[in-house]
């Protein structure tokens, strides 16, 4: 006969089991032995130490479970602690001070995940708690968590006809997901394992595609149609979204499955059973429509936006990238020949570097200023094609694929990729990003409009192959040219002429704001919008060393480059007051950071965003503003440290880095000290 789950002697109330989670585990495990439940202390509190460290299991409102299948126990068990004072488990809203130690034998089933599911909707409801807060009776709380959760090992195995079919009901039930981000280097894949940890504790089964800068592994169309549900969290359009036509669906930005996947699933299994709750549309994959009814048209806006961004970035990286490359190989004044060079010159005959009067050419090499010449052309090819990708991408959000080609002519018209110029030379207008943003918009919406037309079933095939794209073309080709060309590039000029005449204060400040942005969201759309900003200007920046687009990349990149590395200068600096995880991240941060990903920072921001973003915010600012006032300019708009051959005065770079990572690291470690007990030595070992 197995033992009830939890006894009065597995209670502890109003009790200091130690500074931080760490010592409260063990305090329970060694509650767990004394009591005989445990075969292997050691063993079991390893485990759960062990899973404690793949996430935090803080819950909103003072709650902690840590758990954990391990070898330590031959049956399910589960101890409870009031915690005072309360202990930080990584909950979002503050430390917990009610904490339940759940114990499964490792060759047995889900149980704990089961006990699990049961607490939590236990503890959903106040009066659970308020009874756990105000109890003076050890035995009188064992019963109410006995009440809650039930003799788990005892129902699986009863004939009583009542719970089983709610078990088998919960196993069948099953879900599927995607994640994306704009960069899909981060955000992604944190969402994806979030919600499966809450899918495994809610004890239904979820299958996660994640679409991210490593590519996406499309879910098998059986696995899809078995689906009770899906969930999108995205940032960006979900592609192929079709697929999942008539599924029930819960749509968020990506972030939100990292602070509250738990609730994200109850959300699904509720839409699940829901005849009125939104769905997936057929037939207009990645339309504004098909976001479902819970997208706000601020969430709608801002996944267009970043769609389109996301798809843009590779083109200005690698551009950007190789057109630095190029002046490190044929000299700066590869502007100059680059054409004469490329027609003229092969392999085998190779320039003639003094003729050419190419003063920098490195180690005044032939093939080296071939190789430039070569990379500076796919370069700027690469560097004129990323406008035109942010409107065709806009669109393609919008509309799906009906709207990617008329997205692409906005784009190019935006660019003025034609050349079109008058007798006198004087070029077209030519509206840039804002130009594109608009067109893309614009092309978008009218595709979508179109799609929606009913036509005869003959002509249904023609729609997306003609008439879509003849028509949007025409339509917003037009208002691009007709109405909005000059007023945009009239607002364009405006900023160009603003940025030329930025200098002291008025520049550092511009630093400083940029910095801010690129550090609040680490990735997210701020983040973005100033990525975005100084890469527009580095495209169309002239080459001197001293232009204020070259600048502003700079101070862009630097900032973006602190966060990681400010975290893990603090995790060395002050290793107590970080986790092992955290210790894990930070040696990670190093790399990430000087690689210009600053979503490095993001594990840190996600359990501790009041510390740690604040002290970023500021860490970057510092840097920014003084990159522009020590007029440190780069020409590749991507790469971090590894791109030091693109940057002018490298001193100032280097040192506008080192000072914002400082005053970073130091302001993190200034707001962990305040009010939150250190993590012990051993912890970080």
């Amino acid at each position: 006969m197995m033992s009830a789950l939890i006894a009065p002697e597995l209670v502890a109330l109003d009790a200091d089991l130690g500074p931080d989670k760490l010592d409260v585990i063990r305090a329970l495990a060694q509650r767990v032995a004394d009591s005989g439940r445990a075969t292997d202390l050691d063993a079991l509190v390893a485990d759960a130490l062990a899973r404690e460290e793949v996430s935090a299991t803080g819950l909103p409102g003072g709650l902690a479970i840590p758990h954990c299948r391990t070898s330590g126990v031959e049956e399910p068990v589960v101890a409870f602690a009031r915690l005072s004072p309360p202990v930080d488990f990584g909950g979002k809203d503050g430390p917990a001070d009610l904490a339940f130690l759940i114990g499964a034998p490792a060759g047995g089933d889900a149980t704990h995940l089961t006990i699990l599911t049961k607490l939590a909707r236990a503890l959903a409801r106040p009066e659970f708690g308020q009874t756990l807060r105000e109890t003076d009776s050890a035995e009188q709380a064992a019963q109410t968590i006995l009440e809650a959760v039930g003799d788990v090992p005892a129902s699986a195995k009863s004939t009583t006809p009542e719970p089983a079919p709610a078990a088998a009901a919960t196993e069948k039930r099953s879900l599927v997901a995607v994640t994306a981000c704009p960069t899909g280097i981060a955000h992604t894949y944190m969402a994806a394992e979030a919600l499966e940890a809450a899918a495994a504790r809610a004890g239904v089964e979820i299958a996660v595609e994640t679409q991210g800068s490593a590519g996406a592994t499309p879910l098998p169309a059986e696995t899809i149609a078995r689906a009770d549900a899906a969930i999108f969290a995205v940032d960006v359009g979900v592609r192929d979204r079709s697929r999942f036509a008539g599924k029930p669906l819960v749509s968020s930005g990506v972030k939100r499955p990292i602070d509250d996947a738990d609730a994200m699933i109850a959300e699904a299994l509720a839409a699940a059973g829901d005849p009125g709750a939104a769905r997936v549309e057929s037939g207009r994959g990645d339309s504004s429509e098909s976001a479902g009814a819970s997208e706000s048209w601020g969430g709608r806006t801002r996944r267009v936006l970043m769609t389109g961004v996301s798809y843009m970035i590779p083109f200005v990286a690698a551009g950007g990238l190789l057109i630095a490359l190029s002046f490190l190989l044929g000299g700066y004044d590869i502007t100059d020949v680059y054409g004469a060079v490329m027609v003229d010159n092969t392999l085998t005959n190779l320039p003639d570097v003094q003729a050419l009067g190419l003063d920098h050419a490195l180690f005044d090499s032939g093939l080296a200023v071939y190789l430039g010449a070569l990379f500076f052309v796919i370069g700027k090819t690469a560097f004129m094609l990323f406008i035109p990708a942010l409107a065709g991408y806009i669109a393609y959000a919008i509309a799906d694929r009906p709207g990617i080609a008329p997205g692409f002519i906005m784009g190019a018209l935006a660019a003025n990729l034609f050349g079109v110029v008058n007798a006198d030379g004087v070029a077209a207008p030519a509206t840039g990003f804002l130009g594109a943003i608009a067109g893309g918009v614009l092309a978008g919406v009218i595709a979508h409009w179109v799609s929606g037309w009913r036509v005869p079933s003959w002509a249904r095939g023609l729609m997306p192959v003609l008439v879509i794209p003849l028509v949007t073309s025409i339509l917003a080709g037009l208002v691009m040219i007709v109405v909005l060309g000059k007023p945009i590039n009239w607002l364009m000029q405006q900023l160009t002429d603003g940025l030329a005449a930025l200098d002291g204060t008025s520049a550092v400040a511009l630093g400083a704001v940029l910095g801010l942005m690129m550090a609040f969201d680490m990735g997210g759309p701020l983040n973005k919008v100033a990525y975005s900003f100084a890469a527009t200007g580095v495209g169309a920046a002239s080459l001197a060393a001293d232009s204020p687009e070259l600048r502003i990349m700079a101070a862009v990149m630097l900032a973006g480059m602190v966060p990681p590395i400010a975290l893990a200068l603090a995790t060395v600096v002050r290793p107590q007051l970080f986790t092992p995880a955290e210790h894990e991240n930070g040696k990670a941060g190093w790399l990430l950071g000087a690689s210009f990903i600053t979503e490095g920072a993001i594990p840190f921001a996600a359990g501790d965003p009041m510390r740690v973003i604040p002290a970023i915010m500021v860490g970057s600012a510092v840097t920014g503003g003084l990159s522009q006032l020590f007029d440190v300019g780069v020409r590749a708009p991507h790469g971090g440290i590894f791109v030091l051959f693109a940057v002018t005065n490298v001193l100032g770079y280097l040192i506008a880095l080192a000072a914002g990572v400082i005053v970073g690291a130091g302001m993190v470690i200034a707001l962990k000290s305040v009010g939150r007990a250190p993590v012990p030595a051993v912890a970080t070992s």
